[in-house]
């Protein structure tokens, strides 16, 4: 039977979105990303919390206090979490989803 796990880290990051009405200045989020994983317990463990958690951090580190109009062409947050789930997937074996929450109450999911 498969088990899931997941954490939460966060970003702060600023980015525009060219030709957006509201969104189209220089503006800055705290980004809240939840990575959630899926696969068999070895050795009473899916994975140990500490090598996820440090996995995510290092992915979250190349986008953490930048300027993400310099890393996605488009960086809606729809653009940002399959950015981060393209990332996590080639480092993550059993990656399930990303969520990336864009300040409160607004959220993008990414899955396979």
């Amino acid at each position: 039977m498969k088990m899931k796990i997941g954490i939460i880290d966060y970003m702060d990051c600023a980015h525009f979105l060219p030709g957006h009405d509201h969104c189209g200045v220089l503006h800055g989020h705290t980004y809240k990303v939840e990575v959630v994983i899926c696969g068999e317990k070895d050795s009473g463990m899916v994975m140990d919390f500490s090598a996820l958690k440090k996995t995510v951090k290092e992915i979250l580190g190349d986008y953490d206090h930048h300027t993400l109009n310099d890393l996605l062409h488009y960086p809606s947050v729809e653009n940002i979490c399959e950015s981060l789930y393209s990332r996590l997937l080639a480092r993550l074996p059993g990656l399930l989803s990303v969520r990336v929450w864009e300040g409160e109450g607004k959220w993008a999911e990414f899955s396979n």
